[in-house]
């Protein structure tokens, strides 16, 4: 699970990356900071990703990023949510950006969630 992680993490801090390079390159001009949000989040993913690779430090790792995933999946749908029902007009760059962040960490938290309950079924059928 914790190279699934490291690929997660790497994938979402592309996205952030890449959407504020393209917008910059687009538009001529600095593109705002939230372009990078998925970035913001890619990162501590990915850096506590390499943390579970080591034994000792695997489950706590892994707990705080089905935590990171699941605020990274909540905070773009909460943010489309709000701007829709304020009528607000959402460009398809952004829509995009928040879209395939929330498609990905939708994805590592259901992996997570699925690595958890695997590791409790074993646990149970295995007593110590």
């Amino acid at each position: 699970m914790a190279r699934t992680t490291i690929i997660f993490g790497a994938l979402l801090t592309l996205l952030g990356v890449g959407f504020f390079v393209g917008i910059a390159m687009a538009q001529g001009a600095v593109p705002s900071l939230t372009a990078l949000i998925p970035a913001f989040v890619g990162i501590p993913i990915l850096i506590l990703g390499v943390v579970a690779l080591k034994d000792a430090y695997r489950k706590h790792a892994m707990h705080v990023v089905s935590v990171l995933a699941l605020l990274g999946l909540l905070a773009p749908v909460l943010r489309l949510v709000m701007q829709l029902s304020r009528g607000a007009e959402i460009g398809p760059t952004v829509l995009a950006s928040l879209v395939l962040m929330a498609i990905l960490c939708a994805g590592l938290f259901l992996s997570c969630l699925k690595s958890f309950i695997d590791a409790r079924r074993a646990r149970s059928d295995h007593p110590d």
